[in-house]
């Protein structure tokens, strides 16, 4: 217990040491803040302008939550499809990945001219950056399961659909939470680009503001705010894939 302690701090002290030696030489460097604010002033400019920041935060939040919910189900049904249709997966498979190799943020102004500024572009953007990484974990966990464990299942008159929801999902639930973990993350990125299309509200925006208006501290809230999301919302999928994939850990000891 106390060596998993020890290492959860090492992050955090390398963190302040990285904070620490940053405040230093803007200080001793004398760099404007315009260019390169220091830790401080960031954290007092979070503080003075939580009041209209705070509505930008909860916006990003309620567009990444929607669409990482969304992508999630989308790629998951697309997975198990194609792993129980092969025919499906061996001509559309190759296209999922051809999909990947167009930028988003070149898709975004196209997806803004067919769809207009309403939330659907937004949420097809934050889709098709969440969908894929579940789509390739859930496959491939699909197909690492057992053959000896299908065998036995099959043996006992098991059905497809009982092959598939009783043993090939919950074994590929580890693979599936990796993921949900690259897309938690994903997520909140794909809100902040959605976000340039043409939003009122949202980290996005507020970064767009703060950069005309030269106010690089404003930058940074927004930067470590978005940070934080990401690790927030890949901390929360750890927690769920601890409450739900027991007898993983249960066999790792």
């Amino acid at each position: 217990m106390s060596g998993r302690l020890l290492k959860g701090w090492r992050p955090l002290v390398v963190l302040i040491l990285f904070f620490f030696i940053w405040e230093i030489v803007v200080k001793k460097a004398g760099i404007p803040a315009w260019l390169l604010p220091a830790p401080s002033q960031i954290i007092q400019e979070g503080i003075a302008s939580w009041a209209s920041f705070s509505a930008h935060l909860f916006s990003t939040i309620k567009l990444g939550t929607s669409g990482f919910l969304i992508g999630i189900t989308i790629g998951l049904l697309t997975a198990a499809i194609l792993y129980l249709i092969p025919v499906v997966r061996e001509s559309v498979y190759p296209l999922l990945i051809l999909s990947q190799n167009v930028p988003v943020i070149v898709l975004a102004p196209l997806l803004v001219i067919w769809f207009g500024f309403g939330m659907l572009p937004k949420i097809i953007v934050i889709t098709l950056v969440c969908f894929f990484p579940v789509t390739v974990a859930a496959l491939d966990g699909f197909k690492q399961t057992a053959p000896d464990l299908k065998h036995y299942m099959r043996m006992a008159g098991a059905t497809r659909g009982q092959l598939f929801w009783k043993l090939e999902l919950p074994h590929a639930l580890p693979s599936i939470f990796s993921g949900l973990k690259i897309s938690a993350t994903y997520s909140i990125m794909g809100a902040v680009i959605s976000e340039w299309l043409g939003a009122k509200a949202g980290l996005g925006v507020y970064m767009t503001l703060a950069s005309s208006a030269f106010r690089t501290d404003r930058v940074f809230v927004a930067i470590f705010a978005i940070m934080f999301l990401s690790l927030l919302f890949f901390g929360i999928i750890i927690l769920i894939e601890k409450l739900l994939v027991r007898w993983q850990s249960k066999g790792a000891k």
